[in-house]
């Protein structure tokens, strides 16, 4: 069930509706939202249901372990730390499983070929359920959090069920964790009070991005130039490059915009996910505002673990390295991913050599100047590694690359209009926040039916700019 279509408009009229009614009874009110999840979930495959049901069973359970296994004071014992490895491990076991399988077999299999040795190998073709490693990925911060001593009691059977299975960040985000949803759930919120200015301003917002400026950017030049880019040439590839930064930015955080909409009219906050990502000047400001709840994910439950900055110098690149390329491959099973995410970590660890190295020696540019550099070469590395991530292998990514460097070929796609679009959007994360801000209260100071009637109009409006049919989120795939 896609966001932007009809079926889901009826699906969360009916939720809505029942949720506020529901809402002062708070057992009903729970098995009214799962209930409503699941529903949500098993729109594309009701055989998808089995999976997030034994994950919310197995990792319940073994969260409730792990806490009986701590002291009195909530420390940890041997017992609980052997209790935490067991729930990361069956985790990944199953992420692995139906994300990887078929990956490594297949790698391991060419090599053994190259080598003149014959092997049959056993894919599978596993159906990768959707949302899977968004799930998975809050279950194990769930259990490892309970390991922490962060709990002072674990949460219920029905509690845990409706925060990993609520169908708002279930199948492509935010990584909501239990910590900042749960204690919401005995909130009693004021109907009467709800955010729907900021949550109207959310959705539209979002729709746009995704109906209209993705759509007409995968439709004229993306799609058409990554099927076959031997047919085009440099200008093409050029702007088929920055234009794929802007239809992923615009879709995913189109898709977030939407989730954190929808939970806001249901009585949910959750966290911000992007925050203007390509006004960046290091790539380490990138993360810090590019899929938020992923990058405090990896931060805190690997880079951390695994030594962080507290070691030395090489260990910390070794760290940071490493947790982008397990970033890539949290993404998806293939090598462009782990291509990708060695670009972003190569140039993280040199990020952090040049201005160690650099400290203290000036450039003698102006300030503005040397900004503009320092964006210039950000935005440029993070499209680079884009095209890994969007091609389908690594030869194609370079066949891609090599069109750069060509002497002819079409300039089918290209227009003042998609240049514009390109350029605009880029530049509107320039705009100050404190000017959507303001228009967001000005917007609270309508009356509820005019709200209601401006967020009707502006999805007509999308509706009518968009082209025929929705594509599926981008994110839907990891």
């Amino acid at each position: 069930m896609l966001f932007p279509t009809v079926d889901f408009a009826v699906f969360f009229l009916v939720v809505f509706t029942g949720s506020w009614l529901l809402r002062p009874h708070k057992i009903a009110w729970r098995w009214f939202i799962l209930a409503s999840s699941f529903v949500f979930y098993g729109w594309w495959d009701w055989n998808y249901l089995v999976l997030l049901s034994l994950s919310i069973g197995i990792n319940w359970f073994l969260g409730l372990a792990i806490f009986r296994s701590l002291t009195p004071e909530g420390e940890r014992t041997n017992a609980s730390r052997w209790l935490v490895r067991i729930a990361v491990v069956v985790n990944l076991g199953i992420l692995g499983y139906f994300k990887y399988f078929d990956f490594f077999v297949s790698t391991i299999a060419d090599k053994m070929r190259s080598i003149g040795i014959s092997v049959d190998a056993p894919i599978l073709n596993i159906i990768l359920p959707i949302g899977i490693s968004f799930f998975i990925f809050q279950a194990i911060s769930y259990v490892i959090d309970i390991g922490r001593g962060q709990w002072r009691k674990p949460l219920t059977i029905l509690d845990f069920a409706v925060y990993l299975s609520f169908f708002a960040h279930l199948v492509a985000g935010p990584i909501v964790r239990a910590s900042e949803f749960a204690p919401q759930l005995d909130v009693l919120p004021d109907p009467r009070y709800v955010r729907s200015a900021e949550a109207f301003m959310l959705i539209f917002r979002g729709m746009f991005k995704k109906v209209v400026i993705s759509s007409f950017l995968a439709l004229q030049i993306v799609d058409p130039v990554f099927a076959n880019p031997n047919a085009y040439g440099p200008l093409a590839v050029l702007l088929a490059i920055y234009a794929y930064a802007i239809q992923i930015y615009a879709d995913f955080s189109g898709y977030t915009d939407i989730a954190i909409g929808v939970a806001l009219l249901l009585g949910i906050r959750f966290p911000q996910n992007f925050d203007s990502p390509y006004i960046a000047l290091s790539l380490q400001d990138f993360w810090s505002r590019w899929h938020m709840t992923l990058s405090r994910w990896l931060r805190d439950y690997l880079y951390i673990p695994l030594g962080g900055n507290r070691g030395s110098k090489a260990m910390t690149y070794r760290n940071l390295f490493l947790v982008m390329i397990i970033g890539g491959l949290w993404h998806g099973a293939n090598w462009t991913f782990v291509v990708w995410g060695a670009i972003h970590g190569s140039y993280l660890v040199a990020e952090r050599i040049v201005k160690e190295k650099w400290k203290g020696h000036e450039l003698g540019l102006p300030p503005l100047v040397v900004k503009a550099m320092q964006w210039f070469l950000v935005f440029n590395v993070v499209c680079l590694a884009w095209v890994f991530f969007r091609a389908t292998s690594v030869d194609e990514a370079f066949t891609l690359l090599g069109r750069l460097f060509a002497s002819s070929g079409s300039s089918t796609g290209v227009s003042l209009l998609l240049i514009l679009v390109i350029v605009g959007s880029v530049a509107s994360q320039f705009v100050p926040q404190r000017f959507p801000q303001k228009a967001e209260v000005w917007f609270a100071t309508w009356a509820p039916a005019l709200q209601i009637a401006a967020l009707a109009g502006g999805l007509v409006l999308v509706d009518a700019l968009g082209p025929e049919g929705i594509a599926p989120f981008i994110y839907f795939q990891f």
